[in-house]
């Protein structure tokens, strides 16, 4: 039987969060996230987009497949 592999999200900080909500702060940090240029990883699962909508405004999210064909030039 085989098992199908979870879906990845990457993302980036693009914003710093200087001056904004502690709980936003604390959103990046769970994210992984903590410097602007900083990307992460995770699980593409509901509570995870809902993290990124709280804090849309100071990340993107990373084209994958856009990145590997850079990665292979």
């Amino acid at each position: 039987m085989t098992v199908n592999p979870v879906p990845r999200i990457i993302i980036e900080q693009i914003k710093s969060p200087i001056g904004r909500p502690g709980s936003q702060r604390a959103t990046l940090v769970g994210l992984g996230l903590n410097k602007i240029g900083r990307r992460s990883s995770l699980e593409d699962t509901a509570a995870v987009r809902g993290m990124i909508a709280k804090v849309a405004h100071l990340v993107r999210v990373v084209d994958e497949a856009r990145d590997q064909a850079r990665a292979r030039r």
